[in-house]
């Protein structure tokens, strides 16, 4: 997609991207605290009621990286707005659902409707504002959405559940979603793409596809299975081949999905690698936060969402003003430093939460801290992800920082989890309170994540050049 001719229609087309994808991100957290209501209706099993997330996830997580190749090869607007109407489809269908089978198959359908638009955003913004002010300001506000949306889902699944029925948590997708593809026909530019002939690598598709489902699938099942059962590592051992042959397949192909010119540039590996390690701690901390504020402190689901609002504001504070006018000045591999370390200070200062914390005097000061330290990041990580990326492969750059993102969130909340879960046991063995117990799996969460943002500080500090090497590649 072209320079947009004019800065109002860059803005209108801005938000336009920005309000769809808020609406696809919204979908991954609101219906967390809808899960036990909809498990009294629909007759869930325990282990049943986590397809409800999970097959989201699988579709998601594994598509993301085809869907980005799909929009540069035969145009990010026709990905964009496929995937809305599979996506607001698929949501009447969640909201209709009878019975769990309905409802699962739904949430599939839903999460390769959010992959396909979702995986072409960023690229559009990238290659729509090619300046570095007026892109780092647009990749803040990009960022601000996807941070902020988290937390904004966990309020409104809370306020539509107790308000409402759960129904309502998909059926407002609807008219938005609808609203969504007409404005996109409208706004967005229309664009021929590549052509199929120009990347079409059907086998490498195939592989990297069946890997990444395969993957996902292999890590969100280890709640039930284990890690160390025989179904995880034979899926796990059969994922990772299908990867590697996937990555054999690259260096060979006349037209790879996945060229590996693309890692030439040294701020895009290392950020997708960085933000593979973050997204571990911060998918696993929202999830534990919530479950502490409930489990813990009794706080209801509308209670809970007002919680994370705090982190929502503090993240647009920094990521949609004081973000991009740093990252212009110091380079974003420069801002990314400070944001990981007030990541992993928030991390760790929630490990110190007592049983009887009170929110404002415990929780809220460490909420802003871990809103700020996101507001710094997360636009540092989506800007320097596009580095040194040519137009006409925005679009796959796209859904690589999505595909790590999500696979290592789902990966994280995964391991993080299953610590949790694991230090609560051994505490409720020792004796402890459920209370206590609880807040000893949910301290072990939190430090994994510091340990996770100290890692990719590390990372960051000895590749990244500290101006963030704008469009800088290896030697």
């Amino acid at each position: 997609m072209g320079a947009l001719p004019a800065a109002g229609s860059r803005l209108l087309a801005l938000i336009v991207l920005c309000a769809s994808m808020l609406m696809v991100i919204l979908d991954g957290t609101i219906v967390t605290v809808a899960l036990p209501t909809i498990q009294d209706d629909l007759g869930f099993s325990t282990s049943g009621l986590a397809w409800v997330v999970n097959a989201y996830l699988v579709a998601f997580g594994g598509l993301l990286l085809l869907a980005g190749r799909v929009g540069d090869l035969v145009g990010r607007r026709r990905v964009f707005v496929a995937g809305l109407v599979l996506f607001t489809m698929a949501s009447l269908l969640c909201g209709l659902a009878t019975g769990a089978g309905m409802l699962i198959a739904a949430r599939f359908v839903q999460g390769v409707g959010g992959a396909l638009s979702s995986s072409v955003v960023l690229g559009m913004i990238v290659v729509a504002f090619p300046e570095p002010r007026e892109q780092a300001r647009a990749i803040g506000v990009f960022s601000f959405v996807g941070a902020a949306g988290a937390s904004i889902g966990l309020l409104a699944g809370g306020l539509l559940v107790e308000t409402l029925t759960w129904h309502w948590i998909f059926f407002v997708n609807v008219p938005i979603g609808a609203v969504a593809v007409v404005l996109s026909l409208r706004v967005l530019p229309a664009e021929r793409g590549l052509g199929l002939r120009a990347g079409a690598d059907a086998p490498g598709a195939v592989l990297v596809t069946a890997g990444l489902m395969l993957g996902v699938y292999t890590i969100v099942g280890t709640a039930d299975a284990g890690w160390a059962s025989a179904r995880t590592i034979g899926l796990g051992a059969l994922a990772l081949a299908l990867l590697a042959a996937f990555a054999a397949r690259q260096a060979t192909a006349a037209h790879p999905l996945l060229p590996p010119r693309l890692f030439s540039s040294r701020p895009l590996t290392v950020a997708n690698i960085v933000q593979t390690l973050m997204a571990g701690g911060l998918f696993a901390f929202q999830f534990v936060l919530a479950l502490f504020l409930q489990r813990v402190l009794g706080y209801g689901p509308a209670e809970t969402g007002l919680a994370f609002l705090p982190i929502a504001a503090t993240i647009g504070a920094f990521s949609l003003g004081l973000s991009g006018r740093l990252a212009h000045r110091f380079g974003a591999g420069l801002v990314l430093l400070p944001g990981l370390v007030l990541l992993g200070l928030g991390l760790w200062l929630l490990s110190r939460l007592a049983p009887d914390a009170a929110y404002a005097t415990d929780v809220l000061p460490v909420a802003v801290v871990l809103g700020c330290g996101g507001g710094l990041t997360l636009p540092a990580l989506t800007q320097l992800s596009m580095t040194g990326v040519p137009p006409n492969d925005a679009g796959l750059a796209s859904g690589l920082a999505n595909t790590t993102l999500q696979v290592g969130g789902a990966l994280g909340l995964a391991v993080l989890t299953t610590l949790a879960a694991w230090r609560t046991g051994n505490a409720a063995d020792g004796g402890a309170g459920p209370a206590e117990a609880l807040t000893a799996g949910y301290h072990l969460t939190w430090i994994g994540g510091a340990i996770l943002m100290v890692a990719g500080l590390l990372l960051a500090v000895a590749f990244l050049r500290p101006n963030g090497a704008a469009g800088s590649r290896v030697p």
